[in-house]
Formats: C-alpha cells, structure tokens, sequence
C-alpha cells in the first residue's frame, strides 16, 4: 500500500511540477536574481546601416507556390537594408510552380533540390550556398513583423548569444476554430516560458517559424532529425553559447485546419522531442553542463517522456488506493480527476460539434497534447532514418 501512495504522489508531483510547477519556479529565480543583478539595457544597433551583420533570410520550402505571393510582399515590408540582406529561398522536390513563381523575383535566390530529403537536408543545402554572418530562418506561411530582422541582430549583440528565438503566434481563421485557438493558447504559456528561460540562462531550443543562427558557431543538425531547427539551436547550446528569445521579433501563422491535422504536427513534434533527447542526453549531465541541465530536463525531457507516462497512470493508482482505503484526500483527488475529464470530454464533443468553450477546451488539448505523445512514439519507430513528414493543413 505504501508503494502505491508513493508511486502515486512521485506521478503526481511530475505532472505539476513539469506543466506548472516549473513556470513557478522559474518566476520565483527570477525575482530573487533581479533585486542581485538588474537586467542590463538592450544593445543599441549602430547608425550606420554598412555596419550591420549580413543576413540570409532562409525559407525551406515543399509545394508552398500558394503562399509564395504573400510570404514575398511581406518580406518586402521587413525593415533592413537590401544591401546586408539574401532572401534565400530552397525548394525541397517541389513538384508544384513553386520555382517558376520565385523566379520571377529578382531578389530571391532559388536553391533546389530535384529529390526531397526533407528539411533538416534542405537547411543544410542552402547553408552550404549561404555567404552572410547570419541566417534567420522562417516557413513560407509564416509572416513577420516589420522589425523582426533588426531585433533579431539586437539580441546576437547580448555577449554569448549565438542563436536567436522569435515568438510564434497562432491565429484563427473564424471564431470556434478549436485547434488553432487551442494551440494559441498553448504557445502563450509556452512563450513566457521560454522568455523566462532565456532570462535565467537561455532559452530551450528554438521553433523553426522564426529563429536564427551566428554562422561562426552553426552546428548541423542529423539530416533525419524530425525537429530539425529544435536541434539545430541545442546543438549551439551543447557547445557553451545561449539562445535569446525575444517577443518582439515574431512569426504570425495560421492554427491546424482541424484537430486531425493539429494531431500530425504533435505526434511529430513528440516523436522528434524523443529523438532529440537521446541525440542531446549529454545535457542532463550537471557536472557536464551545470548551466542548462536543470532547464533542459525541466522544460523538455519531462513532457516528452516521462510525464505523460505518470499522468496517465494517474487514474489506476487513485482507484486502487480508494478500494484499498477509504480517504477523504484521494477521494477528492479522484473526483477531481473525473471532473478534470469530464470536461475534457466535453470539450471534444463541442469541437465535433464546431462550438466553442474556453473552460471545457483548454483540457481537451491538454490531453490531447499528451495522447500524442504515445502516438509520437510509434511514429519515431517508422521514421528513423527519414527527416520527411507530412505536413498538416493550416486553417
């Protein structure tokens, strides 16, 4: 009986501590870091524009000639002199008009690939054609902020900063649209914590809408990483430099059509975490990597492995201590519990039904985010040596 109160408090714990109890924890360090050593002003870019680093805007892109009008005339909207800036765009075996449209700019220099091998092996094709200080990478559906270059070049001015995350923002089509309001959601907590991160040390790897690399210190990714950008930022981080985040250089983008579609992003985005993890493990050593190990197991090795294991085992435990036991405590945890997936449920039947409820959805993706973790594994074990996936349909 002892183990099993044990094992049920330690699964407990984990999933407090991995999805809320970090978030508090790193607030608190924060505070108390802050009243020892005042956050320093940001660098201010020099007036001469010639004196800015040359940058490659970097857009790996398969059968995107939908988007390609769009994505063109907002990068004609971004702040930064024509003169330090490549737009660079690689096609993966696009088999669309893709090429013929981006031709047709004078400014886009085309890198193709007649085969696709996926993005982390397109990435690496464009690099190797790459000649600027910088390469800021973003998705073809993907549309920036005005400043987002120049503040990009701000923070890889902060010392020891050699990779730059921007935010990522979420928007839906029409009121009611579950998995793009969902995920919006998701990526609030998430942002903040990642600017909490990068606060304290340095952010937890970066999101392919909109981060960037010092070439001096780029690292290539495994070609059959599924999180290839993931990788990419963490490999940086592996050899000693920090990751800055900065909200206010961000990637605007649709949410998943659907919550089928929202399903292949996660079951990906999990199956890479757990690919990255193992590729990565060196981090969890504190003697090795004192700075990050805390940070890295906290904010991604936990709710990528071990924590949606303990929230499912969750239920089990509670209803058999409550048929060994009689008390008051796991039985308020356990109707606690039922109403936590009660309105879980409830928020799937409103998403079938196309309505909307803010209380009832937000534990519904919750859950869903961690089923997909389980679906990730399966997933990892069928794309081992392959960096291609499919893409999910945006709203």
């Amino acid at each position: 009986m002892l183990a099993l109160k044990v094992a049920f408090w330690i699964c407990l714990i984990l999933v407090f501590y991995t999805y809320l109890g970090y978030g508090i924890l790193l607030w608190l360090i924060l505070r108390i870091k802050r009243v020892f050593h005042p956050m320093k002003c940001d660098p201010v870019l020099p007036l001469d524009e010639e004196q800015l680093p040359t940058v490659t805007l970097m857009i790996c892109a398969y059968n995107e000639e939908e988007v390609i009008p769009e994505k063109m005339e907002n990068i004609r909207q971004l702040q930064y002199p024509a003169s330090r800036l490549c737009v660079m765009w690689v096609t993966d075996g696009s088999t669309d008009r893709s090429n013929e449209l981006l031709r047709q700019y004078e400014e886009v220099k085309l890198v193709f690939s007649p085969e696709r091998k996926g993005k982390a092996a397109a990435m690496q094709h464009g690099l190797r054609e790459n000649r600027s200080e910088i390469v800021v990478f973003t998705d073809a559906n993907t549309m920036l902020n005005a400043e987002a270059l120049r503040e990009i070049v701000r923070q890889m001015m902060k010392p020891g900063v050699s990779c730059v995350s921007g935010e990522k923002r979420v928007a839906a089509r029409h009121e009611g649209q579950v998995a793009a309001e969902g995920e919006g959601l998701y990526w609030k907590y998430e942002s903040k914590l990642k600017q909490w991160d990068s606060d304290l040390y340095s952010a937890m790897g970066a999101a392919g809408e909109l981060f960037a690399v010092r070439m001096e210190h780029y690292r290539e990714a495994p070609s059959n990483a599924l999180l290839d950008d993931f990788m990419m930022s963490m490999l940086i981080v592996k050899d000693g430099h920090r990751i800055a985040y900065t909200s206010r250089a961000y990637a605007m983008e649709y949410g998943s059509a659907d919550m089928h579609e929202e399903s292949k992003r996660k079951r990906r985005i999990a199956a890479g975490g757990l690919q990255s993890i193992w590729w990565l493990r060196s981090l969890m050593n504190p003697f090795k990597h004192p700075k990050v190990f805390f940070q890295f197991i906290s904010h991604r090795v936990l709710r990528w492995s071990i924590t949606p294991f303990a929230l499912l085992a969750l239920i089990p435990l509670n209803i058999i201590i409550l048929m060994m036991e009689c008390s008051t405590l796991y039985t308020v945890i356990a109707v606690l519990q039922a109403l936590f997936y009660a309105a879980a449920l409830g928020g799937w039947l409103m998403a079938l039904s196309g309505r909307k409820n803010k209380l009832l959805y937000i534990p519904y993706y919750f859950l869903f985010m961690n089923l997909n973790v389980f679906y990730g594994i399966r997933y990892l074990a069928s794309h081992r040596t392959s960096g291609t996936w499919e893409k999910a349909k945006r709203g």
